[in-house]
């Protein structure tokens, strides 16, 4: 038997005592040393995911050790350090995921546990320069951020980028990835200390979208945006139109505001803008993260860890949403 959180109903939550994993033909066992959350595990808690059969066993992020593996894997043995694709069933299209795509965590057992099993071909070597709790960190927001800038925005050396809502995992990941690749970055918040905090990371400032001159003060101080990264959508959307560069791209991966309210048509064609949906990544975006990570010394932001016992705690730091960073549990 292992421990692992698991969630009984909507809002119960518990770590309880489950049976071990049993690898299937091609799977490997992780011992995890370290899991992170996501807002998709908070949306499972909350009862408000697709497709949600109780009990689940949460989890997308984690990092840890392999405990056993097929006899005939290439690659890897027994005692390397790894980290876990969470990303399943990309399917054959570089575009899009296929019909079979799925997410770890739900349907399939999650990593906020001791050990967990998943197919060889999920794993990567742990970038050498992390810890535990920073590698747990990287994989669901890593892997999100990498797609929408590289992949979907096509992101240049020497371009201008505006992330909105920083402080999330994927908006973290794509400011550090985006200043570590040449671009200049500037960024919203609610809130002046993540602006400072984004500043000490390497953007050249921030704009609180609660003010009502916020998009004039961003036309004056940066012009407009070659690439800009959102998951709010919203009311808030039209001035992200209103911000981008003519020829720019706006990649989003959320609406967490809803749907923008009406869609100024004509300045998107006018501007010849492009509307960039994003979801996760394919198996080529996560080895090209996994390289970027590890080239640039690149190090997830951790806002909080705590013990796998304190899994509540944990959940109910991120519904609270005053994180800035990954919320991280030490899983052994």
């Amino acid at each position: 038997m292992m421990r692992a959180v698991q969630l009984t109903s909507a809002n119960v939550i518990e770590v309880a005592a489950v049976a071990d994993p049993e690898p299937a033909a091609g799977e490997a066992v992780i011992r995890l040393q370290a899991a992170a959350l996501n807002h998709r595990d908070l949306w499972i808690k909350l009862g408000q995911y697709a497709g949600i059969t109780w009990p689940v066993l949460p989890g997308s992020d984690g990092a840890g050790v392999i405990e056993a593996l097929p006899a005939d894997t290439q690659g890897f043995a027994v005692g390397d350090e790894v980290v876990i694709n969470p990303s399943f069933g990309w399917g054959e299209r570089e575009a899009a995921q296929g019909e079979a795509f799925n997410i770890l965590g739900l349907p399939r057992p999650g990593t906020l546990a001791e050990r967990i099993a998943v197919p060889v071909g999920q794993l990567a070597p742990k970038p050498p320069h992390l810890g535990w709790t920073e590698a747990a960190a990287l994989p669901l927001a890593g892997l999100t951020a990498y797609r929408a800038l590289f992949s979907r925005a096509r992101l240049c050396r020497g371009e201008r980028v505006l992330i909105t809502g920083i402080g999330g995992g994927v908006a973290l990941f794509a400011l550090q990835y985006a200043v570590a690749s040449g671009a200049e970055v500037w960024v919203t918040s609610s809130r002046d200390d993540k602006i400072a905090r984004a500043v000490e990371l390497g953007a050249r400032g921030g704009f609180d979208y609660r003010s009502e001159n916020w998009v004039d003060e961003a036309r004056k101080q940066a012009g407009g945006f070659d690439v800009i990264v959102d998951s709010a959508g919203g009311d808030g959307f039209g001035a992200l139109i209103d911000l981008a560069r003519p020829g720019g791209r706006i990649v989003f991966f959320g609406a967490t505001r809803g749907n923008p309210p009406e869609m100024p048509t004509r300045k998107v064609f006018w501007r010849q803008l492009s509307l960039l949906g994003t979801t996760m990544g394919s198996p080529a975006d996560w080895a090209a993260m996994i390289n970027l990570v590890t080239d640039h010394q690149i190090t997830p932001i951790v806002s909080q860890v705590f013990d796998l016992a304190d899994a509540a705690a944990a959940f109910d730091l991120m519904e609270q949403g005053g994180q800035f960073g990954k919320i991280v549990l030490r899983t052994a």
